[in-house]
């Protein structure tokens, strides 16, 4: 196991890499802690969660809302929580935001932990101390930016995660060496996601290169006034249409991704759009898609990185360097409808 800690405004949060579940109970003690989990991670690990107290949720984005709170909250009363419960989410994304949010509201806030079972949440989602739900088809409007108390990784959790989930993870891992590491692009344009199952030490160095490149981004703009814009590469437009069309987070992610490096293109010269849709093809993901322009603005108008009459929109200046730009919203407009 690797230790790991990131200090933040409010607290330190602590990495546990390359870790073991059973390392949570000498961490909290489980007459002071509350799971909180989905029905498949329970049902693919239903002997690691023997014996804890556990709130099970439905799995899939449709549940990250506020009527899972309510839910969530009430079964804590049932617990009789209080201040000095730990809640702790064992999942994806959707479990990570749901848990930190819920941390952060209960009795006006208790402490959280994770322990990520997804590429995706290992890699992103659980880190950085966002979360919140979803209100109809817009993406994490409500919700708060506060620290867990520390992440623990067992790699473990990932043996029984569909093909499919690896495939999601892994747009978050491009995203990363787009915006701010060539040399992992170039690692991933040499590799396949078989590479990483396979070879667990290779798996466990791409988590950790990729949990540091988002905590470092992260430390340096918690707030997300400057610096963390980038995080949200292919998040402007794929937040707008990951649940008008029921996408994964991955799949809806690569889409954006293609019509940033598109609209770099245009605005800043980036020349190598091939290269970043030859990686998102080869790791499984979509690319150039058909989607309804006209109503994917309408609901990117209400995207939180808009500033008025004007977008910030990551782009590409090169592989490896991200940059953000302010668009006015009437020419994203026209930009957008002539993808």
């Amino acid at each position: 196991m690797t230790t790991k800690s990131y200090r933040f405004s409010s607290a330190t949060v602590n990495y546990y890499f390359d870790a073991d579940f059973s390392k949570l109970e000498k961490m909290v003690g489980r007459e002071h802690a509350v799971l909180i989990t989905d029905e498949h991670v329970f049902q693919a690990h239903k002997k690691k969660l023997k014996g804890w107290n556990c709130i099970t949720l439905k799995p899939g984005e449709e549940y990250k809302v506020q009527a899972t709170v309510d839910s969530i909250i009430e079964q804590l009363i049932e617990f009789k929580a209080d201040r000095s419960t730990w809640l702790i989410g064992i999942g994806g994304g959707v479990v990570t935001d749901i848990t930190g949010y819920v941390a952060a509201v209960y009795m006006r806030g208790i402490k959280c932990g994770f322990v990520p079972t997804t590429i995706l949440a290992m890699v992103d989602a659980s880190i950085g101390g966002k979360n919140g739900i979803d209100v109809g088809i817009y993406k994490n409007l409500v919700g708060t930016i506060r620290q867990p108390q520390f992440l623990l990784y067992d790699y473990g959790f990932l043996k029984s995660l569909p093909k499919q989930e690896w495939v999601n993870g892994f747009a978050e891992i491009i995203k990363h060496g787009c915006i701010k590491d060539l040399s992992l692009f170039k690692e991933l344009e040499k590799n396949k996601i078989t590479h990483y199952q396979r070879n667990k030490p290779a798996l466990a160095k791409l988590i950790r290169r990729n949990a540091e490149i988002k905590s470092t981004v992260v430390q340096a703009d918690e707030f997300e006034k400057g610096e963390r814009r980038l995080l949200n590469f292919g998040h402007t437009l794929g937040h707008a249409i990951e649940n008008m069309y029921e996408l994964s987070h991955g799949q809806a992610i690569s889409i954006g991704m293609t019509a940033a490096c598109q609209i770099s293109e245009k605005l800043v010269k980036f020349k190598d759009s091939t290269r970043v849709i030859d990686v998102l093809d080869q790791y499984g993901l979509p690319t150039l898609a058909n989607f309804d322009k006209p109503k994917a603005f309408e609901v990117l108008k209400m995207d939180k990185k808009r500033e008025q009459k004007d977008m910030n929109y990551v782009l590409l200046e090169k592989i490896g360097r991200g940059v953000v730009q302010s668009i006015p919203m009437t020419k994203l407009e026209t930009i957008i409808n002539e993808l």
